[in-house]
């Protein structure tokens, strides 16, 4: 196995909202193959799509940004991610260092956003040191809710488990009124 070094990265690509938008799913940073692309969630092997295609009864979108950005928003969900810029080796959430936050009051102000979700157990933590005090200082009190991996490395949940894990998600839109009929 290659050895790889900590590299230094930006995230490369903004948020997916509207001001119709009322969850917000944040991963920690996207992997190689989403900034690739530019878009959340886009390793072939990552199960984040069929995870949300499961909740809303809906076939998996097209491995496009453009199918993928529909879906999130057609759902009212917002995707974006905690950190703006760290150094990490690959795709290793446990590898981040010099974690650098994104600034989430602006879409939260600017959205209806009353949910936040966090893509493991890294993206939590980053999420309630870096991100949660500085939304306070604003004036957010936002909910947020940990939910487990869907990367090819949380091996042990299968996708059963995954779609249960994540259905806070699908009854807060619910909740919200945005899951169309």
């Amino acid at each position: 196995m290659e050895s790889r070094e900590l590299q230094h990265v930006e995230h490369g690509f903004g948020p997916v909202w509207d001001t119709d938008s009322r969850v917000l799913v944040l991963g920690s940073m996207p992997s190689p193959k989403s900034r690739e692309a530019a878009f959340y969630y886009m390793h072939p092997r990552n199960r984040f799509w069929p995870v949300m295609a499961a909740l809303f009864d809906e076939p998996v979108p097209d491995a496009t940004a453009e199918a993928r950005r529909d879906f999130a928003l057609r759902h009212r969900i917002a995707l974006w991610d905690v950190i703006a810029s760290c150094d990490i080796e690959g795709a290793s959430d446990s590898s981040i260092r010099n974690a650098v936050p994104n600034d989430l009051a602006p879409i939260i102000r600017a959205s209806r956003i009353g949910r936040v979700f966090t893509t493991g157990g890294k993206a939590a933590q980053l999420y309630r040191r870096l991100c949660a005090p500085v939304l306070a200082d604003a004036g957010f009190d936002t909910p947020m809710t940990p939910l487990p991996s869907t990367s090819p490395a949380n091996a042990r949940m299968s996708l059963a488990r995954l779609v249960e894990a994540y259905r806070p998600v699908a009854e807060a839109c619910v909740a919200a009124g945005c899951r169309e009929s």
